[in-house]
């Protein structure tokens, strides 16, 4: 059986969850466990061993524990400003725009 990896991209919702695990990983080592795991998950998806609808909804279900997409962006737009002042993701789909929309709300109420 052919084991090639399909290029999908991943939902904004998984984007959100990637990316808020990887910046809170450091804070604790469950994040770590958890980012692990999706990102085993997905490469499961992609080599076609998980159906994309799983996948989904682990990621859905993963999201909702922690408080749902938009407390996730939010989360980690926070995360990343307060880190370093500022919020560099650029892009056009769905998660940068929603990222991006709530950084400058945050950063338009900084202080100069």
């Amino acid at each position: 059986m052919n084991m090639k990896k399909k290029s999908e991209k991943p939902t904004p919702e998984a984007k959100a969850l990637s990316l808020f695990l990887m910046a809170y990983k450091t804070i604790d080592p469950m994040y770590k466990e958890k980012s692990k795991r999706i990102n085993k998950l997905w490469d499961q998806v992609q080599l076609g061993k998980l159906s994309k609808s799983d996948y989904d909804a682990e990621v859905n279900s993963m999201l909702s524990s922690f408080g749902g997409y938009a407390d996730v962006v939010e989360k980690t737009v926070k995360y990343y400003i307060k880190n370093s002042g500022e919020w560099k993701l650029n892009g056009d789909d769905k998660y940068c725009r929603d990222a991006k929309e709530i950084a400058d709300k945050i950063l338009n109420k900084l202080p100069n």
